[in-house]
């Protein structure tokens, strides 16, 4: 069963197929959709904009979540109904542990998930499997009550740090040195008000990732050669952001490059620079090309070292890889697109949206960029038909 197109790739579609500049079918035949496969977008998109009667994903995704939410609030209801029953029973002990297992056990009546359970209760489900493993030991219970009595030294006068709250323990009887002290305030969160943490420096941080495409001239410096890095499509992708001034404020775009054919295999369009814009522009490139073990370089921007994006290309197969701080250079293959889309599209005219402009950004990159500029470096070939030809030669 082929991948579903993403979400932002059907949207853009859809946007351009509503100005009503081109036929239908062409429209299909410059982003390479079938027409029956355009026509339904556009009755989706009728229903969710409310022109056609029918169910949208926001009612869709209201009625799943009323249904979680009914099957919650029984499993909350079950969970204060067995809990008054067991403590008002006399002469147990008061530890509701036991009976959360039973809640959570697979012959219950209403079996109520663990987490469930300990939010109802108040108790923290890290406790409650740290007592089915193991009891609590003696050491815990003296410093559950050390941690009480230091939590009231500093309600008392916030201004104490560790050291003179360890002092303040050898007064009321509890011998405790500075490394108990330590350790216990830190597990309680107490510290002197005004401790404040290091504000972290302006320098970008360290690379995430190994430079994979980097080289060694004759001369001793570090070379990087796009044209010679990829024999195939999916080998190596470049990706880097943007941004792009409007009347609104700023738009910006996160583009990923086969080196290969130099198609723009997936991007992603927002008006923030945040790693959810990097890792969505990755996730439709993913969704689109299915790679494997393909090699994604792009600069060193925080947005690129965030865990979102590195767990990303870790969970995919893809193996990352990352240029020198301040050298344009290193990311020169794609520097050279956003230098094309800004004499071709940006350059053109002032922009009064960042609608207006991302409806023309999508339409430069699919029909004009992909389908009708010939590049000299792929034989005076598209990227779509350099492409073709390759899997052609491929299959034969």
């Amino acid at each position: 069963m082929p991948k579903p197109y993403p979400k932002e790739f059907r949207d853009d579609v859809v946007a351009v197929a509503r100005k009503g500049e081109a036929s239908m079918k062409q429209i299909a035949k410059d982003f390479g959709i079938s027409e029956g496969c355009l026509s339904n977008w556009l009755k989706k998109a009728d229903v969710e904009d409310g022109h056609r009667p029918g169910v949208t994903e926001r009612q869709s995704a209201e009625v799943r979540e009323l249904k979680k939410r009914n099957r919650l609030l029984e499993q909350e209801n079950e969970v204060l109904r067995r809990a008054a029953a067991y403590l008002s029973q006399a002469n147990l002990p008061k530890i509701v542990f036991p009976l959360v297992r039973e809640m959570a056990a697979a012959g219950a009546r209403v079996r109520v998930p663990v987490a469930v359970a300990c939010r109802v209760l108040k108790l923290s489900t890290q406790g409650y499997y740290k007592w089915v493993n193991s009891p609590v030991s003696q050491r815990d219970w003296d410093d559950a009550h050390v941690i009480d009595v230091i939590r009231d030294i500093h309600a008392d006068d916030p201004t104490l740090g560790y050291r003179f709250i360890g002092d303040e323990l050898a007064d009321v009887g509890i011998a405790a040195s500075e490394n108990r002290a330590w350790r216990l305030c830190s597990i309680a969160g107490v510290f002197a008000s005004h401790h404040r943490r290091r504000g972290k420096s302006g320098k970008p941080g360290p690379a995430v990732h190994d430079d994979l495409l980097a080289s060694i001239d004759d001369k001793g410096r570090v070379t990087h050669d796009f044209v010679g890095a990829a024999s195939g499509p999916n080998q190596v992708w470049l990706t880097d952001i943007s941004e792009h001034p409007t009347k609104e404020g700023k738009l910006y775009l996160c583009a990923v490059k086969d080196v290969y054919s130099n198609k723009i295999v997936g991007y992603s369009i927002g008006s923030r620079m945040k790693s959810g814009l990097a890792a969505a522009a990755l996730r439709n490139a993913i969704a689109l090309r299915s790679p494997e073990a393909t090699i994604v370089h792009s600069d060193r921007g925080s947005q690129f070292r965030s865990k979102k994006v590195v767990r990303l290309l870790k969970n995919n197969g893809l193996r990352g890889s990352m240029g020198r701080v301040g050298s344009s250079g290193d990311n020169a293959a794609m520097e050279s697109f956003f230098a094309l889309l800004q004499k071709n599209v940006l350059d053109t005219r002032r922009w009064d949206s960042r609608e207006e402009l991302r409806l023309a950004i999508v339409t430069w990159i699919e029909t004009k960029y992909h389908r009708r500029r010939r590049q000299r470096a792929l034989g005076k070939l598209t990227p779509v038909e350099f492409e073709m030809i390759y899997v052609a030669a491929h299959a034969a």
